[in-house]
């Protein structure tokens, strides 16, 4: 009878060894997964600003450029304006299939990408 409780109590000891390895190693892979995604998330976030920056300056050179070879300054700034209009309500009607899917499927994507090598 002292085999069978020292055995079982080896037993309950490999068990909970077992169970913090577990907990460790889902606590290490969440980690990875969240620095990655976090890592993205920062350099597209740095990406973003320096693209808007350019696209500001771009901007404001083609409204008054615009504006001066029609011979108004403040109607070159309401083409460009117009112009974003229409790229945002096509942007708009599209942004389930452009934006919010792939968005989705990326971040389904990286969260799985361990399971899958």
């Amino acid at each position: 009878m002292k085999n069978n409780a020292a055995d079982i109590e080896v037993l309950f000891g490999i068990a909970e060894d077992y169970s913090k390895s577990s907990f460790e190693l889902l606590k290490l892979q969440t980690i990875d997964k969240l620095s990655h995604v976090f890592s993205v998330l920062a350099s597209r976030i740095v990406l973003v600003i320096v693209v808007a920056l350019f696209a500001l300056f771009l901007n404001l050179g083609l409204a008054f450029w615009i504006g001066e070879m029609i011979g108004s300054i403040y109607n070159g700034f309401f083409i460009i304006a117009g112009f974003y209009s229409l790229i945002t309500i096509i942007v708009f009607y599209y942004k389930k299939s452009w934006i919010e899917e792939p968005v989705r499927n990326t971040i389904i994507d990286k969260m799985l990408e361990k399971e899958k090598e």
